[in-house]
């Protein structure tokens, strides 16, 4: 293999010519080999650290801190990873040391890189356009890595904000489809009260949709950053105007509505809109697992369950029982949900540990906010084009659960008392008679009225005895 001889405050070592990223990457690659998923899986990331160092060096350019040549140079470079370019490049750990120091370095080498290859020098010849002094101008890591990280972010939050309003919109249809079939409600695993199998999956519609509301609001949180505090939020080393001139760009090239925090001291160290976006997609998890669980419970059996409604089968479900098929996709959504519920106590725990001026425990973070978002995402649709459209309703199953069950009791009780009420479920349950047998045999109310009280729409909305 050839190479190319690069030096850095440890010393010399050889890098692969063909490479565009330099030493300071390839010493981390050397240390770091913990999760063996490199920041190129997370294309997010590579793109908004690409924006943050667009801005500053266009912001570094106005304020004459930097050669136009070079900056658009780098402008230039940054771009191209945009689009898409040497993504392959960025090839660090997720999970390192130095609170994200590998990961802005590796950034500052391939897009000097870049720079270089597009004002005619070779790879490495660092004498005309620097990583560190150039492309890393008026920054430290401990401003651009968690500015890049924010957007980031926000960039993953946009595609799984669509496959909720997927999933909302296949629950609605549902609700719709379902709306004339009247079954049992349950509360606590025992027969409730009456509803309709439309009522059931409007109910998990509704519950969904309020997530992308609160993704919202989080990302808002979000897009405060702390870009020109450099290395603890005092902004040595950048000019007076940086930070502001340099937030003003990055919003123009990211597109997003990004903002100076007031004090970036404190923004430098604090870790809270990270933490509330965890705990969004912990939150958003959790309904998801509920909604599995019920999707699992109201479609056991098929003979011996609830069976109430039929999941598309996608596999065989055994290797032993013929015929078996497993509810898999809501169970996948089950295992995904606990995957992204430890990722959050991760996130916890590490935006607890900081220490004074700075989190050393960033890139675990960043780790698992990205990557909960896109597992997220990914199941989700999942659920949605591999589940929840396919659903059917087993009407007959609904009803006979209906007209067995004593719950329908409770719609009575307002028109023969309480204690008539409880007198009559009781005999139910342990002659196997029901409700509304009993009810004529004692001649409690008359033949129209029973019906009428009985009917769905009685049972099923408001009403006054």
């Amino acid at each position: 293999m050839q190479t190319r001889i690069e030096k850095d405050l440890l010393g010399e070592q050889p890098v692969p010519a063909q490479a565009w990223y330099g030493i300071q990457t390839q010493r981390a690659q050397q240390n770091f080999t913990i999760t063996g998923v490199p920041i190129s899986h997370f294309p997010e990331l590579i793109r908004s650290l690409a924006m943050v160092k667009a801005a500053a060096a266009r912001a570094n350019r106005d304020l004459g801190q930097l050669e136009s040549h070079k900056a658009e140079a780098i402008d230039a470079a940054c771009a191209d990873i945009i689009e898409g370019a040497l993504h392959d490049q960025f090839v660090v750990d997720l999970i390192q040391g130095g609170a994200g120091t590998s990961t802005n370095m590796n950034a500052n080498e391939v897009i000097a890189n870049l720079a270089l290859s597009k004002l005619g020098h070779d790879r490495g010849e660092y004498r005309h356009l620097h990583p560190n002094n150039d492309v890393n101008c008026s920054q430290s890591t401990n401003d651009a890595y968690p500015t890049a990280a924010r957007l980031a972010i926000v960039f993953a939050a946009q595609p799984l904000k669509q496959a909720i309003a997927g999933l909302q919109q296949s629950l609605a249809d549902k609700a719709g489809e379902f709306a004339h079939i009247l079954k049992m409600g349950r509360t606590q695993m025992q027969d409730a009260v009456p509803m309709t199998l439309g009522q059931e999956f409007e109910a998990f519609a509704v519950n969904l949709g309020e997530e992308e509301a609160r993704i919202d609001d989080a990302c808002r949180l979000l897009c405060e950053v702390n870009l020109g505090g450099t290395a603890i939020g005092t902004g040595i080393n950048a000019h007076p105007d940086y930070a502001v001139l340099a937030v003003n760009h990055l919003a123009e090239v990211s597109g997003q509505p990004v903002s100076l925090a007031h004090n970036l001291v404190e923004a430098t160290s604090d870790m809270g809109a990270f933490v509330t976006f965890s705990s969004v997609l912990k939150r958003l998890a959790v309904k998801l697992s509920k909604l599995s669980n019920d999707l699992r419970l109201l479609s056991s059996g098929p003979r011996t369950g609830l069976g109430e409604i039929r999941l598309p089968a996608m596999q065989p479900g055994s290797s032993i029982m013929p015929g078996k098929v497993n509810p898999v996709i809501p169970e996948a959504m089950n295992q995904t949900a606990f995957q992204v519920m430890g990722a959050d106590l991760a996130v916890t725990l590490a935006a607890e540990a900081g220490q004074l001026q700075l989190n050393a425990m960033e890139p675990l973070i960043i780790y698992n906010l990205l990557n909960s978002s896109c597992m997220l995402g990914e199941a989700i649709h999942m659920l949605d084009t591999r589940c929840v459209r396919g659903i059917e309703a087993n009407e007959a199953q609904c009803a006979a659960h209906l007209h067995n069950s004593i719950g329908i009791i409770t719609a009575l009780v307002p028109h023969i008392g309480y204690d008539n009420a409880s007198r009559i479920a009781n005999q139910a349950l342990t002659s196997g008679a029901t409700v509304a047998e009993l009810v004529r045999q004692e001649q409690l109310l008359s033949e129209e009225r029973l019906a009428a009280v009985l009917s769905p729409a009685s049972m099923v909305t408001p009403c006054v005895a």
